[in-house]
């Protein structure tokens, strides 16, 4: 009986969400971001929106690409949960 109740303890925290959550500060979110943005935009374009910001809202990270001043276009962006790391959105400005 013991051993099935350690068992049980050692898988739970294995999968348990920290209180910080998945995603818990926004360099973490940064790089979440850039391994799903990639695929979908292509890595050299994900690499010309650099530098990435990460904005904190509701338990959110809005994660947003950057131009360099007086370049048209838009930018990446996506919604990550820090607590689940579920993505919401993923977009791009034009």
């Amino acid at each position: 009986m013991k051993l099935i109740l350690l068992t049980i303890m050692f898988y739970s925290s294995l999968y348990a969400i920290s209180k910080s959550g998945y995603i818990p500060n926004k360099e973490t979110a940064i790089q979440v971001a850039i391994a799903i943005l990639s695929p979908i935009y292509g890595v050299e374009h994900i690499k010309n929106k650099t530098p990435f910001k990460a904005v904190l809202k509701n338990n959110i990270w809005i994660v947003s690409g950057s131009l360099p001043k007086m370049m048209p276009g838009g930018v990446p962006i996506i919604k990550i949960n820090k607590m689940t790391a579920e993505i919401s959105s993923v977009s791009h400005g034009k």
